[in-house]
């Protein structure tokens, strides 16, 4: 498990944020959403302050990533996929630096974005994951496991 996840997370590029919708009382709301690690490996979000989702994350910061194995889009139940649950956080000023270079290694274009005042980086701070692996390989993770997992 622990080999195929840390690969899923390290391939892929993009995952589906599904937030609390704000304006749509409570409604489940799902967007397309990049992502590099932190250090840690929490993932790292780029959001603009006019996005659906950063204007839900700013009301109940509880969200869900799902990231799943592009190379399994033609029968993607038997593919590898992940959704982590945690709450969405502004990256703090101290970390700023060492998170929008990780965001930059992995989406150089995004440097235009990072210049404009209204876009910032957040941060998936991970409490838990569910990891599906294929048919009958699946778990629960703790976010404390999973990120000692991702440094092994």
């Amino acid at each position: 498990m622990t080999h195929t996840l840390r690969e899923l997370l390290a391939a892929e590029r993009h995952g589906v944020l599904a937030t609390v919708s704000a304006r749509r009382q409570g409604w489940p709301f799902a967007s397309l959403a990049p992502y590099a690690l932190s250090e840690i490996g929490d993932p790292l979000l780029l959001f603009s302050e006019l996005a659906e989702h950063t204007r839900n994350i700013r009301a109940d910061a509880r969200a869900s990533l799902l990231i799943q194995d592009g190379m399994s889009l033609a029968d993607p139940l038997a593919g590898a996929r992940v959704t982590l649950l945690g709450e969405v956080l502004e990256v703090a000023p101290a970390e700023r630096t060492l998170a929008q270079a990780n965001y930059l290694a992995r989406h150089p274009t995004a440097s235009e974005y990072l210049a404009m005042s209204d876009f910032h980086l957040f941060v998936l701070r991970v409490r838990e994951a569910r990891f599906i692996a294929g048919f009958g390989d699946m778990g629960w993770v703790s976010g404390d496991k999973l990120r000692v997992l991702l440094q092994d």
